[in-house]
């Protein structure tokens, strides 16, 4: 039976259930145990604590000082375990965990997964998609092996590959004053109401695009939608006006959206390759260094650090 630190973790999931739900009878549904097995495992889990963990009444149970302490440290505890099972299930079965971030698919993306799928057919890559900072915390929690992020990010533990560039452009309703514009000024952008995807999801994106696209400031947002599609939708609407990456906003082709190029110095994005330094899985070396051919010596740099090898050599 799986043990941590001699705790038994069986005895810490139902913990942690019954700590959830409060009441015996559905925390035993949840974990497909009966009432007296699960009242049978927390006693035993008291018994090799030391102390009392739940107060028991008609209603259900409460948690001791102890109980809730306890239930803290296991959620912590336990996701640890299965984010070191994960890794390890990864390593041993050939497993590449790989997240796209929403906002950038195709080009040397889409390329650089192609030929490692090609190179290597005996990896599985298990892919996932999802913004900048849900796939950086994956990263660091263990649960990825690897993620395409919008740079820049702050976190010293993971090592960070540009793949792409891309330009910006301006996002403007067919009928709005800049639309019959070739290119965009700056000044020409200021104080108008614009729509954008929550900071949250992609912070250094969000700040990179915002420095360039209004410089001397004049930013004003009105209105957030959840991602790139939504957000020229928005600007159809015809009063809002958007910074997109080039990719994306040409890829999706919404009607009543013009799409218009700032003046130089033209704003731009990246697409990067994000993994934790000194990881163990092979498979990562092996995608980084069909990065290396696709960028013919493109070199990397770890966020908050100076430009280093790619695997950190």
């Amino acid at each position: 039976m799986a043990r941590l630190s001699g705790i038994d973790l069986d005895r810490l999931r139902s913990f942690h259930v019954l700590a959830a739900e409060l009441h015996f009878t559905r925390a035993a549904a949840r974990l497909h145990l009966t009432q007296p097995a699960l009242s049978q495992q927390i006693r035993a889990l008291e018994r090799q604590l030391g102390a009392p963990l739940l107060e028991r009444h008609a209603r259900g149970c409460t948690l001791t000082a102890v109980g809730a302490l306890v239930a803290a440290e296991t959620a912590r505890l336990l996701a640890e375990a299965d984010a070191a099972a994960a890794r390890i299930a990864a390593a041993a079965q050939g497993q590449l965990r790989l997240a796209y971030t929403r906002s950038a698919r195709g080009g040397r993306v889409d390329a650089l997964v192609s030929a490692f799928r090609e190179a290597y057919p005996a990896i599985a890559v298990v892919p996932s998609t999802g913004w900048t900072a849900p796939n950086v915390a994956g990263l660091l929690g263990g649960l990825l092996d690897a993620a395409f992020v919008r740079p820049p990010i702050d976190e010293p533990s993971l090592t960070c590959v540009v793949v792409d560039r891309e330009e910006l452009l301006l996002a403007v309703p067919v009928d709005h004053q800049l639309a019959g514009r070739r290119r965009i000024p700056r000044p020409a952008v200021a104080g108008l109401p614009a729509v954008m995807w929550p900071r949250e999801n992609g912070p250094g994106m969000f700040d990179r695009t915002i420095s360039q696209v209004w410089p001397a400031g004049g930013f004003h947002l009105v209105r957030h939608e959840p991602d790139d599609e939504q957000l020229l939708r928005a600007v159809s609407e015809g009063s809002l006006i958007a910074p997109v990456p080039a990719g994306r906003a040409r890829a999706l082709k919404v009607p009543g959206v013009r799409l218009r190029r700032f003046t130089d110095p033209v704003p731009t994005v990246d697409v990067a390759l994000a993994f934790p330094t000194g990881t163990t899985n092979p498979a990562v070396p092996r995608l980084i260094a069909l990065l290396e051919q696709q960028l013919s010596g493109t070199r990397t740099e770890r966020p908050g650090s100076s430009t280093l090898s790619v695997l950190d050599r």
